[in-house]
């Protein structure tokens, strides 16, 4: 980890660039989790990779090698005058200067067949999941290093699940990878890390196929309302979100096969569309 370190320095200091904090910025310093990155999100050949924040290119490097091609954005003016000198030479390479939010993927990959692999930015984790697994353009897997509490947030069992984790769900299979302490990181962050592999991907019609009659805009709205107060059973935050009574939103529970004293944090996706359906006809 001492020589990537070292080396890291010189390159800052060479283009007079550092850590931005508010970007997230904590790079990587240890090589044998970059293998353990490449390993998990098990790349070929052909394949097509969208990076995130690439940073100082070291995770890039890798994904260069075991990919067809690789596209990173990236939002540093500093950090693109870098990356576009040190991958001058790499024809399997696009360099993106844009927000990852508002980058759109289908200029870059002309179909859905491709994954994302990425030491992701803490900060934008939720809103890029957000946006990521419900575009039309969805990757069909992500490879993630993110934080430890967050990734097991978004692959918690039921009596532990949370908008976060039901924002995932819905529509892939998330699962945790590995573990990754804090001090393989520089500048050491705060708290450790976690690789999390989200796969099987659905398609936008295998979502609209699974949620029937209900609009995946309505369940969100149901969702947010459900976990609006994690505290109070889910038939008042129901009742409250809805404007309806407390009577009707525990005979909707019922009408669900659910209890009336049920919380948010105990349902499963099923739970969730069943409510939906029950609501859907009820608030017509």
């Amino acid at each position: 980890m001492e020589e990537i370190l070292k080396k890291i320095k010189i390159i800052l200091q060479t283009y007079d660039l550092k850590p931005d904090h508010s970007k997230g910025q904590n790079f990587l310093i240890n090589s044998a989790i970059i293998n353990d990155i490449i390993a998990a999100a098990n790349l070929k050949k052909t394949d097509l990779v969208l990076e995130v924040g690439p940073g100082l290119g070291i995770l890039t490097e890798a994904l260069i090698t075991n990919a067809k091609k690789v596209v990173s954005v990236e939002l540093d003016k500093k950090l693109i005058a870098f990356l576009k000198l040190k991958f001058s030479g790499a024809d399997n390479f696009t360099l993106v200067e844009n927000d990852i939010l508002q980058y759109d993927p289908t200029g870059d990959f002309k179909t859905s067949d491709y994954r994302i692999v990425a030491n992701l930015p803490y900060n934008i984790t939720s809103i890029f999941l957000r946006r990521y697994l419900s575009i039309e353009a969805r990757p069909t897997a992500m490879v993630l290093m993110l934080q430890k509490e967050v990734a097991q947030r978004i692959c918690a069992v039921l009596g532990k699940t949370s908008l976060l984790s039901l924002s995932v769900q819905l529509y892939a299979e998330p699962k945790i990878y590995q573990l990754i302490e804090k001090n393989n990181f520089w500048p050491k962050p705060a708290v450790d890390s976690a690789i999390l592999v989200i796969d099987k991907i659905k398609k936008k019609l295998e979502v609209d196929k699974f949620l029937g009659d209900v609009s995946e805009e309505f369940f969100w709205r149901v969702a947010k309302i459900g976990f609006s107060a994690r505290r109070k059973q889910l038939h008042n935050n129901l009742a409250n979100g809805f404007r309806i009574s407390p009577d009707d939103a525990k005979k909707m529970l019922i009408k669900a096969n659910l209890s009336e004293q049920i919380r948010a944090q105990d349902l499963s996706i099923l739970d969730w569309l069943a409510i939906a359906k029950q609501l859907a006809v009820f608030i017509k």
